[in-house]
């Protein structure tokens, strides 16, 4: 077992790259909500209720008077059903938490369940090594997206400076902590990128997010090395 501090400091260092990443992303964002006329309080507002970067950016696109609240509900359900798969994959790692798992639910993002996930990989994952990651992502989420409301007008083109690549890239980094061998992990990275560009470019919406999700766990079931049965105690007839 690992001390309180010791998880603080190990949460710190774990985020960090991540957090560098999410900046420029939650930028980004607050520069596209000014363009449509949000308010950086109503901006602080949407980061706080969803805190869910992706559905985020979607519905400031959409965004429009009259709202599209159907249209936008839809949206961010299906974008985010991969918090079902991330949820179950972390439940029984986080019984322990308690009460506290509900709070672990609403802080759960793609980076904060990659930061666990290779966590548990060496050591079980204390409350707080969990909530020094999930609250450091929130809490720079949060004036990051604000900050770009406030000075979005000199990110006329942050693709030009590659920080729309950013969050991708940082993710694709925490995927391959996960690598184990060509064998066992090239084939789920495979199949899950190959079904969500197929599903992405012809199916309109979200879709190829669970898409590529699901072709992962079915490579992953279908690659796993079988274990021999286990014969002891039997006796020949």
């Amino acid at each position: 077992m690992t001390s309180p501090l010791a998880d603080f400091r190990a949460g710190l260092v774990a985020v960090f790259p991540t957090v560098v990443a999410v900046i420029p992303f939650a930028l980004i964002l607050g520069q596209q909500a000014t363009a449509k006329g949000l308010t950086p309080a109503e901006m602080l507002a949407m980061s706080s209720i969803v805190f869910a970067g992706s559905s985020q950016l979607i519905a400031v696109g959409l965004w429009s008077a009259p709202t599209p609240i159907a249209a936008l509900a839809l949206m961010a359900l299906l974008v985010n059903l991969r918090h079902v798969l991330m949820g179950a994959s972390l439940s029984g790692k986080i019984a322990h938490f308690g009460r506290l798992r509900y709070l672990a639910a609403f802080l759960l993002t793609d980076e904060a369940w990659a930061l666990s996930e290779r966590r548990a990989v060496d050591q079980p994952i204390s409350r707080t090594f969990y909530f020094t990651v999930a609250l450091t992502l929130f809490i720079f989420w949060q004036v990051s997206s604000v900050l770009g409301t406030l000075f979005g007008a000199y990110l006329e083109h942050p693709e030009a400076l590659g920080l729309d690549f950013a969050f991708p890239a940082i993710f694709i980094a925490l995927a391959l902590g996960f690598w184990k061998s060509a064998r066992r992990t090239g084939p789920v990275l495979a199949a899950s990128a190959a079904v969500a560009v197929i599903v992405h470019a012809t199916v309109p919406g979200a879709w190829y997010v669970i898409a590529g999700a699901l072709a992962g766990i079915t490579a992953a079931v279908l690659t796993a090395p079988r274990q021999a049965p286990d014969t002891a105690g039997e006796t020949t007839p």
